[in-house]
């Protein structure tokens, strides 16, 4: 993990710090122990003490930034890891992608039950999703299929989708004009398909505070946003590996895993639906980089993180806007 002393000191406290860096932390730092805190400050010292030892445990690179929701101000940064390093994002940036398209929507230039063909040429072959399981081309989805994909099994063949309504060069405008000139798709020389691009830690994190805000896109693409993103077929082999339905369902999340790297970014929310901690996880350099499951270290540390977040934050108030989700169950057919 990329560590000097400024990076670990924003890692909550100095008593954390000192952990990562090898000294004895002080036994009597508040919250570094304690269970469940009760204050913000207390929350944001456990998430840090949390993820300095399952990313020290699961070694290679670790850039992130981590904050909770503190109700009388400013957020209460947990974790700047590197925050600001431009680094290649991977399938996180289809959070990007689809606010670009969401925008689109807001503004009347599309609808999601506008339909776009998938052919057999667009199919990336072997890609992760479902579309290449298919087998049947060509076929007319809408884009609310589209979407729905992109952002639960991270299919692949959803970003070349959103690239037939949504070109690189208008997506990366929409984000600059947004505030966010650093989580950006790479163009091709087919203006409408593109690497996914990068971001930074510090944007990633932003970008979902602004969409839990409500600042990022109109009320109806938000709720339709997060409700993807908290859906029970959203990832589940990170943060929300180990956890229950219900629990699962109170976090939005979205990974990214290409090469040696293993990201995560999302959104906790309280027990009423507001956000109450923010998470971009970027890492890299881990052993295993072949292993894309639920064995690879960096997802084994997330998965550790997460239900320990949670309890962190569990008796935080979060901010804003209230965002409840519709209880999906297992159904038997009929």
């Amino acid at each position: 993990m990329r560590l000097n002393r400024r990076t670990a000191l924003g890692l909550g406290t100095v008593a954390t710090a000192g952990t990562v860096l090898g000294a004895a932390a002080p036994a009597s730092a508040a919250g570094d122990t304690e269970a469940s805190p009760t204050t913000p400050a207390r929350a944001a010292r456990r998430v840090a003490a949390v993820f300095s030892r399952h990313s020290t445990g699961a070694g290679g690179n670790w850039q992130a930034y981590v904050s909770v929701a503190d109700p009388t101000g400013t957020p209460v940064v947990a974790v700047q890891a590197d925050p600001d390093r431009r680094i290649e994002a991977y399938s996180v940036n289809k959070i990007a992608v689809a606010t670009a398209v969401l925008d689109k929507v807001d503004r009347g230039l599309l609808t999601l039950d506008q339909q776009v063909e998938v052919s057999a040429a667009i199919v990336v072959p072997g890609g992760d999703g479902i579309f290449s399981l298919d087998g049947a081309y060509p076929s007319l989805v809408t884009i609310g299929h589209v979407l729905a994909n992109l952002l639960t099994v991270s299919d692949d063949t959803a970003v070349r989708l959103c690239g037939l309504v949504a070109p690189a060069a208008e997506i990366n405008s929409i984000l600059v004009a947004k505030g966010f000139p650093n989580t950006q798709v790479e163009p091709v020389a087919n203006p409408n398909r593109f690497f996914l691009g990068t971001s930074t830690p510090r944007e990633t994190h932003d970008l979902l505070r602004a969409l839990v805000a409500g600042t990022l896109l109109s009320p109806a693409s938000t709720t339709y946003l997060l409700g993807i993103l908290r859906s029970p077929v959203a990832f589940t082999d990170g943060i929300r590996r180990t956890m229950s339905s219900d629990d699962r369902a109170r976090i939005a999340t979205k990974a990214g895993w290409y090469a040696d790297a293993r990201h995560e970014a999302g959104v906790i929310f309280d027990r009423s639906g507001a956000a109450v901690l923010t998470y971009a996880l970027f890492a890299d350099g881990q052993a295993n980089p072949d292993d894309f499951g639920a064995t690879h270290p960096a997802v084994q540390a997330r998965a550790a993180m997460g239900p320990k977040f949670l309890t962190a934050v569990d008796r935080i108030a979060g901010v804003g806007r209230t965002f409840r989700i519709t209880a999906r169950r297992p159904s038997n057919g009929g």
